[in-house]
């Protein structure tokens, strides 16, 4: 038998496992995200985008102001030009510098080589002279203007625009700025150079540039706007990112903070257990992984309060706190529950310091004892093969808390403190403990489930009078597994009651089968656990079953727990009787195990009582004693009208006591072991 029934379901096993890892990783993911909280990458973003916004609109400003100006000295030029023709085809030189006087400019005619032919107004020219390239086919040749340096001289001989307007030292110091302010309107002079004459001559005219005052305002009022638009982003943009810094605070509080302790939670716990674990540094030190549970929380609150319960929560997670070191964590996870990772150096220093912990925690009550539970998870330092350290780099610090829980889980059968450490043998359970449950349903369906009977004897006359149908398990994968590996999970999962439906279905059908074949046949007792005596139509089902199968009802008996007692009385007398009803014998199995009430024997109507087992083992000095007990038991049965069976009997002395003292049946090795219904057989056909 296989443990995944068949390859589709292992196949989904598997679609399910990887999903749940991929979720895993993206929750992991989206928490580091928010844990980190970067919030000076958005801020530093913001810096670059704004500035490189600032930069490329100044420079589309300046772009369009240069443009601007180029256009206009490209205008001039072509006045110039004009100008030159004209001079050209004037009669004679005086007529030419007629005409240029007449347009009221300054300018000076030079040869070919330089010499000034003729000057009309003063020569202000920068020593240097550069090109302007307006576009590919019109480079013209300016010269800045001495008073005012609105051009300048690059590298490679090309002029352009200073933005600045640079004044020289000597400007600055004569005061003359050579800037001409006419209703605030801006002039910058230049000199602008024009072949005439086929190139023998050139005309050098000075050329004063006009920026309008309304321009220049407009431009101003623009780059101001721009300005006040990137101020207000700007504040709305820190606005926003203050109140995302305090929303993630808040978010940070909400994921990574205890609601009770107010300090951090199981969730920060794994993120920072995980980064000390992992960390080099910290590979030469031995870690525990504790779970540490307060033992009766849930009656503490309801004897008190919810509030006083949480007080009492806040007072553990001070105490486990002030006893943790620097490289050690503690959180409260649950309600009762808190995890830890300590370091420590010994195992005996790691269970003193426990002990001292559980010390202190049990005394925090004002007048009574509190008790403490811990499990505990040891992650020594990791070496490989070689002797050396090495990083925990795979740790998982869930799986190592699951593992402290289920060291901590060993407890809960005791309401005293305790510690447990998990090992290799706690793995083996939890492995069995799967295969178990992960079979179940498909050992059900495929009846690997197989019922035995012990015989029961009459002890007087060594006739056989009844039978006790037992459960096992026989699987072609894990062999023949006894009742005590599989029954004790099965009453804690609840399958249980799917158990007792198999059993009386399969005795009820073996009834009818041997009924049929001419045996005589005698009734089998089969256990009904207490789980299923919450259902109120119990009887009912039992009914249908044994019907279904066509077998006897007084050859089918259905025996009780004497723990099941103490549930519901009102509706396990309601369905007794009801059983009753229907001609079905009940008895109570395992009297005296527990603390046996003889008011129970008073209310319940039973056909059968069954002695424990543990009255017929023990000391010889106990013998006189168990005998009394017995004795008495038989009789009081016997004056209620109820059959006993003795359990457990393996030597003839106890039978010839047993048979002494009127004990109507006896089950026991001295008669037969538990066998299968093969064996059964014969021994009713003996």
């Amino acid at each position: 038998m296989n443990q995944i029934p068949d390859e589709k379901q292992a196949a989904s096993a598997e679609k399910r496992k990887k999903k749940a890892q991929k979720n895993k990783m993206k929750n992991e993911r989206l928490l580091n995200k928010v844990r980190k909280n970067r919030w000076w990458i958005s801020f530093l973003m913001f810096f670059i985008i704004g500035s490189l916004s600032i930069v490329i609109f100044f420079s589309l400003m300046i772009g369009f102001f240069i443009y601007a100006l180029n256009s206009r000295v490209g205008a001039e030029y072509e006045m110039i030009s004009a100008m030159g023709k004209t001079y050209e085809h004037a009669s004679s030189p005086e007529e030419g510098y007629a005409y240029l006087n007449e347009e009221g400019i300054e300018y000076i005619i030079e040869d070919s080589d330089g010499n000034i032919i003729h000057i009309e107004g003063e020569d202000t020219r920068a020593p240097e002279s550069g090109v302007l390239n307006l576009d590919e086919d019109k480079k013209i040749i300016v010269y800045p203007d001495i008073n005012n340096k609105v051009l300048y001289l690059s590298e490679d001989n090309e002029m352009d625009f200073s933005i600045r307007f640079l004044y020289d030292d000597k400007v600055k110091e004569s005061g003359n700025t050579g800037i001409n302010r006419i209703s605030d309107d801006l002039e910058l002079p230049i000199w602008i150079s024009s072949d005439v004459k086929d190139g023998s001559e050139k005309l050098i005219a000075k050329s004063v540039i006009i920026v309008d005052h309304k321009d220049i305002y407009i431009v101003i009022a623009i780059v101001g706007g721009f300005c006040l638009l990137v101020l207000i982003c700007f504040i709305i943009i820190i606005i926003n990112m203050i109140r995302g810094i305090i929303h993630r605070k808040q978010v940070n509080t909400l994921i990574f903070v205890d609601r009770i302790t107010m300090s951090h939670n199981q969730t920060w716990f794994r993120f920072r257990g995980e980064q000390l674990l992992k960390k080099k540094r910290n590979s030469r030190y031995n870690y525990a992984i504790l779970e540490c549970c307060f033992v009766k929380y849930r009656n503490y609150c309801i004897a008190h309060s919810v509030e006083d319960g949480e007080m009492v929560i806040r007072s553990i997670d001070e105490i486990i706190h002030e006893s943790l070191t620097k490289h050690e964590l503690s959180t409260h996870n649950g309600a009762a529950h808190f995890a830890l990772l300590l370091r420590y150096g010994s195992d005996s220093d790691l269970g003193s310091r426990v002990d001292e912990m559980i010390r202190k925690l049990e005394n925090i009550g004002n007048n009574q004892k509190f008790a403490f539970h811990i499990g505990i998870d040891k992650l020594p330092a990791m070496t490989d093969e070689n002797g050396r350290l090495k990083r925990r780099e795979d740790i998982d610090i869930e799986h190592e808390y699951n593992n402290a829980c289920a060291a901590a889980a060993t407890l809960d059968e005791s309401d005293d403190s305790g510690i447990a450490y998990f090992n290799e043998q706690l793995v083996e359970e939890q492995k069995w403990l799967d295969i178990v449950q992960t079979n179940q349903y498909l050992a059900l369906e495929k009846e690997e489930f197989v019922v035995y009977y012990q015989p029961k004897y009459d002890p007087r006359t060594n006739e056989l009078k009844g039978a006790e149908a037992l459960i096992r398990w026989n699987s072609p994968e894990y062999g023949f597994i006894s009742p005590g590996r599989f029954i004790p999970i099965f009453e804690k999962n609840g399958f249980i009651t799917e158990i007792d439906h198999y059993m009386i279905t399969h005795v009820a059908r073996d009834q009818k089968k041997w009924l049929d074949m001419g045996f005589s046949i005698v009734p089998v007792s089969v256990n009904v656990s207490r789980a299923h005596f919450i259902e109120s139509d119990l009887a009912e089902q039992i009914l249908k079953m044994v019907d279904d199968a066509g077998a006897p009802h007084d050859k089918i008996e259905i025996e009780l727990t004497e723990s099941a007692f103490f549930d519901d009385k009102k509706a396990m007398i309601s369905t007794i009787k009801k059983l009753k009803s229907y001609g079905f014998s009940v008895s109570m199995d395992d009297f005296g195990a527990g603390y046996s009430s003889l008011n129970s024997l008073k209310d319940m109507p039973l056909d059968v009582l069954k002695l424990d087992a543990e009255f017929f083992r023990g000391d010889d000095d106990d013998t006189d004693r168990a005998e009394i007990v017995v004795s008495e038991a038989i009789h009081l049965a016997k004056n209620l009208n109820m059959k006993t069976v003795a359990e457990g009997v393996e030597i003839k002395d106890q039978v010839d006591f047993l048979a002494k003292q009127g004990c109507d049946m006896i089950q026991g090795y001295y008669f037969a072991k538990p066998m299968p219904g093969e064996d059964y057989v014969k021994r009713m056909t003996n």
